[in-house]
């Protein structure tokens, strides 16, 4: 304490006077110069430009990261898609197996059984009840728990896909679902793609998020739509780039069934998978504005005076 301090009263400044008490404020000197020391104590250090400050330095980085990670990582993936060994390792190690599970999710939504592996998706010949009953049971009991925890977005999804669900079986005829799923081939790469990087604003409090694996389904998202997308777009002008013929080991290629099997033309089956490769960045754009809004809301809540 400055001998100008202890020529004053700690709590009201006034001249002090040699007595234990001050005799404008009437407090004691004693106790009141341990209460100020114990708080001065207590108080947190100032902070110094540059030092990390919390949640709030936390909400500026999510906030950068949610306007730079998907541009960013769409862009690096459309640079290894169009380099040779880059592609091979995309089509081998992610857009492969996502390609592959789009096969197998249009299958089970449509009631038949598939089980999807690398390069290949075994399907049933004909719709299961039981497969129905139990992905049907497990939409709704989703619907029922995300209710109960007041989730209501996840609840929201869970029941529009319990209505595609039903829809794709009870409407879709076993020709009409065969060329459904055959398109969710290259159909899975755009939508599960668009889904894998959307995981990229979960909730802070999420497990995606806490345990890093958005920045994983980023990467596998980014790839799968980058690598499907840059095909059927180049296709637009050129034919010869579309994979007509056979299949190593697994009979024809998806085009060629759409188009041999089932008829669709080659402008046709080109103009599908572009609408929903424009229909799938649509969404993301939407995604990624909303996430930007809502981290820039968020920041500013956090900085804002009570």
């Amino acid at each position: 304490m400055s001998s100008a301090e202890a020529a004053t009263c700690p709590r009201c400044g006034a001249p002090r006077v040699e007595a234990p008490d001050c005799p404008r404020c009437g407090v004691i000197y004693a106790k009141a110069e341990a209460h100020a020391l114990a708080a001065a104590v207590a108080a947190p250090p100032p902070e110094t430009p540059g030092t990390w400050s919390g949640e709030e330095n936390d909400d500026a980085l999510e906030l950068r990261l949610r306007a730079f990670a998907i541009p960013i990582a769409l862009l690096l993936a459309g640079l290894l898609v169009w380099t040779g060994p880059g592609h091979f390792l995309v089509r081998t190690f992610a857009s492969m197996w996502v390609h592959e599970t789009g096969h197998a999710i249009a299958a089970w939504l449509c009631g038949y059984l598939a089980f999807p592996g690398p390069w290949f998706t075994p399907i049933a010949n004909s719709r299961s009840p039981l497969l129905v009953l139990v992905v049907a049971a497990g939409f709704g009991y989703g619907v029922f728990r995300s209710w109960r925890a007041d989730r209501k977005t996840w609840a929201a999804t869970l029941v529009a896909l319990l209505c595609l669900q039903l829809g794709c079986t009870l409407f879709l005829g076993a020709r009409e679902a065969r060329q459904l799923i055959i398109f969710a081939g290259d159909g899975g790469c755009l939508v599960l793609g668009t889904v894998l990087m959307a995981t990229f604003y979960a909730p802070a409090r999420s497990a995606i998020r806490r345990g890093w694996l958005r920045w994983g389904f980023l990467a596998i998202g980014a790839v799968s739509f980058a690598d499907v997308f840059a095909l059927w777009w180049g296709a637009r002008s050129d034919y010869d780039l579309i994979p007509f013929g056979q299949n190593e080991g697994s009979g024809l290629s998806d085009p060629s069934v759409l188009t041999e099997l089932f008829g669709w033309t080659t402008g046709a089956l080109v103009r599908r998978y572009v609408i929903l490769g424009v229909v799938c960045l649509a969404a993301l754009t939407a995604m990624y504005a909303w996430a930007l809004w809502q981290g820039r809301n968020e920041g500013a809540g956090a900085v804002a005076p009570e």
